[in-house]
Formats: C-alpha cells, sequence, structure tokens
C-alpha cells in the first residue's frame, strides 16, 4: 500500500485551481504534473504548489503526455466537459487511477464507452461529485437510513446559480460554457442535483432511474443580460441562445419513486440546490435548512404556514447526532477548502478508497447514469418532451449491488 498518491491535474482554469488548493490540503497527495493548453495557468499553478510544498511538477501542453508521465498514479480532469470522457477513457487504459471532475455528457455511447473500457481495465474511478459529501445532504440520507423520513416517495434538486457573467465572459475568460448554452437546449449541468438524490435511493443498487421528460422555457435570460452593463463582452449584444432559462426534468424510478430536477442558471436568483425529501414520516428542505417530522408536528399548525415555517426553520442542528463523522469532526480550516468543506471530505474519501484499496464510493455507472442526463433531456426538450428511457449501464447488475453510501452513517438508537 502507497503511502503518497502521485497525482496530475489536467485542466488548470477557474475549477481546476481551486481543486489544486484542496488536493495540496490532503498530505496523502503529491501533485506530481500540471497540464493545460495556457502556459499563464500552468506556471500560475506550479507557482501555488511550490509555495505550499516546496517541490517543482512537471509541466504539460498536452494532457497525452501527462497520462503518459510515470510518475503519475492519478489523474484528476478538470477539463472543458466535451473533453471529461474521452481524457477518462483514456486515463483508465493507461492504468491511471481516475477522478472525474463533474458536467453533462454529449453522447450515449460515449457513456457506454467509459463502463466497457472500466470493465476492461478495473481502473479504479471515481466521479468527484462534491455535493454527495454537503452537510444537508448527508443528514437527509442519514435520517432517512433511520427511517425517521418515513418511506421516500419524491426527492427535487436543482442547480439555480446564476451564472450570466461567467457564461457571457466566455471568450473573455477562456471558459466553456458559453459555446455550450449557444448551441444545445438541456439540463447540462445535473449532477450536482441528481448526484445525492441518487445516493439516497441507492440508484444502481437496488433501484434505478427508468425515464424521463423534459421541458425547456424560451431562452430570454442572456438576451437581456447582453444589453446591460454587467455584460463582459459586448460582441454578444443581440447574440441569440438555444438554452432554455428554466429546464424542468421528471424522472421515475423502478422504487415508485419520482424525481424532479431544475436547471436555473440564467435568470436573477440566490444560490439554491432546493434539495428535498419528501417520505411518509416526514421531509427535508435544504433552503430553509429546515427538517419536518410528522412525530413533531402540531396538526393545529397546518393551515398557518407563516408559523409553521418560522418554528421549523433552520433547525437541522437539532438533529447533528444524524450527521456522519467527517461532519462532526471536520475542522474550520478544512471547511474553507472549497465549497463549505464538501471538496475537501470528497478528496479525502477518493485517497482514503485509493490507498486502501477500496471500492471508490461514486463510481462508474453512477459517473454515466448522472451525465447521461444532459443527453436524455436535450432529446425530450427537443422532441416537445417525449419521454427518454434511461440506460441500465449496469446490465442488470443494479439488481443485486449492495447500498454504498459515500460514508459511513451513524445508527442512532430512537
Amino acid at each position: 500500500m502507497k503511502n503518497k498518491i502521485k497525482m496530475g491535474i489536467i485542466g488548470l482554469g477557474q475549477r481546476g485551481c481551486v481543486l489544486l488548493c484542496t488536493v495540496l490540503a490532503c498530505q496523502e497527495a503529491e501533485v506530481t504534473a500540471l497540464c493545460d493548453i495556457y502556459e499563464d495557468r500552468r506556471e500560475h499553478c506550479k507557482k501555488s504548489i511550490e509555495k505550499k510544498r516546496g517541490v517543482t511538477p512537471k509541466l504539460y501542453s498536452d494532457y497525452k503526455q501527462l497520462i503518459a508521465d510515470p510518475n503519475v498514479d492519478a489523474v484528476l480532469i478538470c477539463s472543458s466537459w466535451d473533453e471529461h470522457i474521452p481524457m477518462a477513457i483514456e486515463c483508465m487504459r493507461a492504468g491511471k487511477i481516475t477522478a472525474l471532475e463533474v458536467g453533462g455528457a454529449y453522447d450515449l455511447e460515449a457513456c457506454w464507452e467509459l463502463v466497457r473500457v472500466y470493465e476492461e481495465t478495473k481502473t479504479p474511478f471515481m466521479m468527484m461529485e462534491n455535493c454527495c459529501f454537503d452537510r444537508f445532504e448527508l443528514l437527509s440520507t442519514s435520517l432517512a437510513r433511520a427511517g425517521k423520513l418515513g418511506e421516500v416517495v419524491h426527492c427535487h434538486g436543482a442547480y439555480s446559480h446564476d451564472l450570466r457573467s461567467e457564461i457571457m465572459g466566455g471568450y473573455v475568460n477562456r471558459h466553456y460554457r458559453l459555446d455550450n448554452y449557444r448551441t444545445r437546449n438541456c439540463d447540462n449541468y445535473p449532477t450536482h442535483e441528481i448526484g445525492p438524490i441518487a445516493k439516497l435511493l441507492d440508484l444502481n443498487r437496488g433501484n434505478k432511474m427508468l425515464s424521463l421528460t423534459a421541458m425547456a422555457s424560451k431562452s430570454a435570460g442572456l438576451e437581456e443580460f447582453a444589453k446591460s452593463e454587467k455584460n463582459p463582452d459586448k460582441s454578444l449584444i443581440g447574440e441569440t441562445f438555444a438554452q432554455g432559462d428554466i429546464i424542468t426534468t421528471m424522472i421515475k424510478c423502478a422504487g415508485g419513486e419520482t424525481i424532479t430536477l431544475t436547471l436555473d442558471t440564467t435568470l436573477p436568483k440566490y444560490y439554491s440546490r432546493e434539495f428535498t425529501v419528501r417520505g411518509t414520516k416526514g421531509l427535508c428542505n435544504q433552503e430553509a435548512n429546515m427538517v419536518f417530522l410528522e412525530e413533531t408536528h402540531n396538526s393545529h399548525e397546518f393551515y398557518d404556514v407563516q408559523k409553521t415555517i418560522r418554528k421549523y426553520l433552520d433547525n437541522a442542528s437539532e438533529y447533528d447526532e444524524y450527521l456522519p463523522a467527517i461532519w462532526r469532526n471536520i475542522t474550520e480550516e478544512e471547511k474553507k477548502l472549497g465549497h463549505g468543506g464538501m471538496d475537501y471530505l470528497m478528496f479525502k474519501a477518493f485517497f482514503k478508497a485509493i490507498l486502501n484499496g477500496e471500492e471508490m464510493p461514486i463510481d462508474v455507472y453512477d459517473a454515466v447514469s448522472w451525465m447521461c442526463i444532459t443527453v436524455l433531456t436535450e432529446q425530450s426538450i427537443a422532441q416537445g418532451g417525449a419521454v427518454q428511457a434511461i440506460p441500465d449501464f449496469t446490465r442488470g447488475k443494479w439488481i443485486k449491488r449492495k447500498r454504498k453510501d459515500v460514508t459511513e452513517l451513524p445508527i442512532v438508537q430512537n
């Protein structure tokens, strides 16, 4: 068993640079190689490693050279969405442990190829979906496991994030989102929403998604934003965009549950993932930081909505005994390492799995079943909301595959 994982990172834009800092905070890893097509990004990240660790990594402009580097054990892929699957396939074929940053797929066959290469090579693979490690999502999963929510019937999630400036600055900032919004109409970023829900509902492990249908609103947000002073690229004034402002997706599961997902990135709104779990005995609502259980609810409150909300608003801390140990033990410094600490906890789980030879907490079947939502919503929207079958990438193995939570959840005696 190795004591240190030698890691290479492909893609050093905004996300890659942030994740580099998180990896450098993990003593299990050494960053030995960096790759980006832009020299200034390579040099900036190299200096971060030299300052933090006192060593100089190899620098590459061609990702194939990084993958071929014998001093790299694992590769973190943070490139543009369209490159994710091809790069992951090359990494696994080269025997490099593969960590894939999130994003939607462009092609179902590419998803199948990713599965085939994993099954042929058995190279360890993990999708780096940080929201699966967030505090509220794990609290909700723990409450569900403990039976506090009863039988789970419905879940909802969203990627509600005002990205208008980032999207419109795509050419200025050398970012890839803009072309996607110009040419595609789909849920282009589904994994933050579906990932934690999939884990809670045991999808690909005793349960699976069967089908989806999606609808898109008209596209108006970016066209309006282009006219404002906030637009970083005036050449885009008058541009038209294929991407609808609000994408709504409904999914049916083999276990009878329904899931709704919302993509909302081109209109004014506060950031929210709207994570919600509904069961026969209660609910969890992330926006209100609320746990609402039937056992604590008085029926006379039922019709006084504001009073009820005030009573239960921000009460999730009352259920901290249901939090997994990783959240009970996290330090304030670790919480600063990306998205309130969930990035750090994700990498700690990744490195733990490597060093101990364990199964990855988010595997290739999770990755493709979540990423394919982008392809299927694009097809459904183009066909007026037509139902799309969701492939079973496990080829029937989901029936017997055992539950795999991303971390050990506490057993709470009631």
